[in-house]
């Protein structure tokens, strides 16, 4: 009989949750086959069968175990006669209440302290989340929230939080009450990058298989802005401030799991098609589910984009332990004065969240009015005056940029 036990994650992880199983016990699974997802603090991986036999199942899906803990059992005598492989179905407690805020029909045997409960307080229709659709206590006191009264059916889901989420719900509570976070907004003429997309984008996916998207290029303004304002690109350490002299931007991504924000490795050192096919590479590995824990740590500055979702203007929320994080939007026509003209325009409003106690009001004006200067004339500042050279990379080295920027504030 061989034993599966939970993989380490990494160094700080000590346990894991038990997100999904994707066999059933009894199943016939091959070697290699993925057999269970698990959900760390960092991220959601796959356990694979290690040998090719009838599965055991020992710890049930939404249990927390440790690290090095056996969750499920192989019996590779076992051959796959008669042994279909399936895929079970996450489970999730779906509770229907009706006007009096009781529930129909009970589903299997309660528990002692569930059945006390019940007797109690007149309960109906209760469907377990334990083993085998048992019923706990716990179901029975979430039966019993108040959810007022109506006319028709009163329907509602219930489910636990995975590993992930509940991390990234701490860490966004404590980035309010730990750090100074302020934020400041622009507003970008999108006009110039639209021309260059429209002209360059079918040449670019013809040579790169890429797309030549928004990203690659609010990617490299950003690179340039933190090479002109350091402060923007430093965390801080105890009593002491860390200035990173690389640019490691994490990119935030959705995914089935919640929002990652996988990293792009020295991105000072791509060129745009590097940008967009590493971009694409960890956007991937992020929505399967094949994203490691090294994928995603040592961001030093990060950027989302709200505006694939629709989103006018937002105040994003800090990565910590990062000092600021730039909120991308979509891109609406509105009306702007052009050499004293009112044109429509596309623009697109941009805002930028920053820890006060490290950066400061005039480095961070500075930051997003360079992001915006870069973006409303790419030719000179992302270009170097040749965009064709630029976008096909016809000199040897990828484009690199100087810390010459000036604005008067």
């Amino acid at each position: 009989m061989i034993q599966v036990k939970v993989p380490s994650p990494g160094e700080s992880i000590t346990e894991v949750e038990i997100a999904n199983w994707l066999v059933s016990s009894g199943d016939y699974v091959e070697k290699d086959q993925e057999i269970c997802e698990i959900d760390s603090d960092k991220a959601t991986l796959t356990i694979n069968a290690e040998e090719s036999g009838e599965i055991n199942i020992v710890v049930e899906a939404g249990e927390m175990v440790a690290v090095d803990s056996v969750i499920c059992k192989i019996d590779p005598t076992k051959n796959s006669v008669n042994k279909p492989i399936t895929k079970s179905i996450s489970k999730e407690t779906t509770i229907s209440l009706q006007k009096n805020n009781t529930l129909k029909k009970i589903v299997n045997e309660p528990s002692p302290a569930a059945k006390k409960i019940i007797r109690e307080s007149g309960l109906e229709n209760i469907k377990g989340t334990g083993k085998d659709g048992r019923i706990t206590k716990q179901d029975v006191l979430s039966s019993v929230v108040a959810m007022g009264n109506g006319p028709g059916k009163r329907n509602f889901t219930r489910k636990k939080l995975s590993s992930l989420r509940r991390k990234l719900a701490n860490r966004l509570v404590s980035v309010k009450n730990e750090t100074a976070m302020l934020t400041t907004f622009n507003e970008v003429d999108m006009t110039e990058i639209n021309k260059i997309r429209k002209k360059y984008k079918e040449k670019f996916h013809k040579k790169y298989g890429v797309k030549l998207g928004f990203m690659s290029f609010f990617t490299k303004a950003v690179v340039k802005a933190l090479q002109d304002f350091p402060d923007v690109n430093s965390m801080i350490d105890g009593d002491e401030i860390i200035n990173y002299e690389y640019q490691d931007i994490s990119i935030a991504v959705s995914t089935p799991k919640g929002l990652m924000a996988p990293v792009v490795r020295n991105a000072e050192d791509l060129d745009f098609v590097g940008v967009e096919k590493e971009i694409v590479r960890l956007a991937e590995k992020a929505r399967t589910g094949k994203i490691s824990i090294d994928d995603m740590l040592g961001g030093t500055f990060t950027i989302t984009n709200g505006g694939v979702f629709g989103s006018m203007l937002s105040t994003p929320i800090i990565n910590p332990p990062q000092s600021a994080i730039l909120g991308m939007h979509n891109i609406v026509e509105r009306p702007m004065v052009v050499n004293g003209k009112i044109l429509p325009r596309p623009v697109m409003y941009v805002a930028l969240s920053y820890d006060h106690r490290i950066i400061d009001g005039k480095e961070s004006v500075g930051f997003l009015v360079s992001i915006k200067d870069s973006l409303e004339n790419p030719k000179e500042h992302l270009f170097n005056g040749n965009i064709d050279s630029g976008l096909f990379n016809k000199s040897k080295n990828p484009l690199k940029y100087r810390s010459n920027y000036k604005h008067k504030l």
